[in-house]
């Protein structure tokens, strides 16, 4: 189940991707493959996230991209939240978070987000953003305040940042590595000869470039990046990318199948199987990656505390047979 929005409430009603408005429709699968099927979010510890999250008047990923784990997430009180507002810059053909003019950054959003974090009792948190390209350093600075405010308020908590590109920002990347989280992930979302319908704003190679740097600033922090299947991709491709992160370092990837949120955004190709997506997970740890999330349902920050811990045991355990 994934939440469909195509316009945004208020005094107006207006629509939520503008520039999708005047795109010929494309056909929405409404019937999909059991392995995509989920419960509706009903549970009472869903309720009391949702009203956490509204107490403390943040904004998540999950709600904003129509996440379809988004019950089974909220239900443990997990949730990634989403700073810098609601409103992105971009206009990714496949993404449901509302795209327009963005508003001034929020300074107590820091703290709010880091009293969420502690209140949830969250042993990991995950953080990620719009894009904020009408900002001169991409909104580096505030990820920053971001994760040095969870490490006061939470000081046992783990933190994984889910960035934006930082496109043209020269030095923002540093900014953000040098807070510390514990995880840098940046989703490359497709193959590359699909970015100029699928991720136009974005440039493949810096993307890979950006993680590469990390590893370069600090080359014991963890990275992480995810791709999208169903767009029209082939496996070959998909192998390609593989080799790419793994020349660039990058240490945990994720795959899972593109959900297409309404008819304005990029249509489905195809429903990749769990057998599929199970061979793909296969040759990613073939080709070196400490850990490999590859399912269906599989999204960046779903079950991100079990899997970092796992990731974590799979480079001490590395690191162990090396010093045998």
């Amino acid at each position: 189940m994934t939440t469909i929005l195509d316009t945004v409430t208020g005094q107006k009603a207006q629509p939520r991707h503008p520039e999708k408005a005047h795109k010929p429709d494309n056909p929405v699968q409404r019937k999909k493959p059991d392995w995509l099927r989920v419960k509706a979010p009903v549970s009472l510890k869903y309720q009391e996230t949702r009203k956490l999250v509204r107490d403390h008047k943040l904004v998540t990923v999950c709600e904003e991209a129509g996440c379809p784990n988004i019950g089974e997430c909220w239900e443990k009180k997990h949730a990634t939240f989403m700073i810098m507002g609601e409103i992105c810059t971009r206009a990714c053909a496949f993404c449901n978070v509302r795209t327009g003019l963005p508003e001034a950054l929020d300074a107590d959003e820091p703290n709010r987000v880091a009293d969420a974090v502690a209140k949830m009792g969250l042993t990991h948190a995950v953080i990620t953003s719009v894009d904020r390209d009408d900002l001169d350093d991409g909104g580096a600075e505030h990820f920053a305040h971001v994760i040095r405010a969870i490490r006061v308020a939470a000081p046992d908590t783990t933190i994984e940042v889910l960035t934006p590109d930082f496109l043209r920002k020269d030095g923002a990347l540093e900014v953000v590595v040098e807070a510390r989280p514990d995880v840098f992930n940046h989703n490359l979302e497709t193959v590359p000869h699909l970015y100029p319908r699928i991720r136009p704003g974005a440039r493949y190679f810096h993307s890979l470039r950006l993680l590469q740097r990390v590893k370069e600033l600090d080359p014991a922090m963890f990275t992480k990046s995810g791709i999208m299947v169903g767009l029209g991709e082939t496996r070959e491709d998909i192998l390609q990318v593989m080799d790419d992160m793994r020349s660039a370092g990058i240490d945990f990837m994720t795959i899972g199948q593109y959900l297409q949120p309404t008819a304005k955004h990029a249509a489905i190709d195809r429903f990749w199987t769990p057998e599929e997506f199970k061979a793909l997970e296969t040759s990613a740890y073939a080709k070196g990656f400490l850990m490999v999330s590859a399912s269906p349902l599989t999204r960046s920050s779903h079950h991100a505390g079990d899997d970092f811990a796992r990731l974590r045991a799979a480079r001490e355990a590395k690191l162990a047979r090396k010093g045998a």
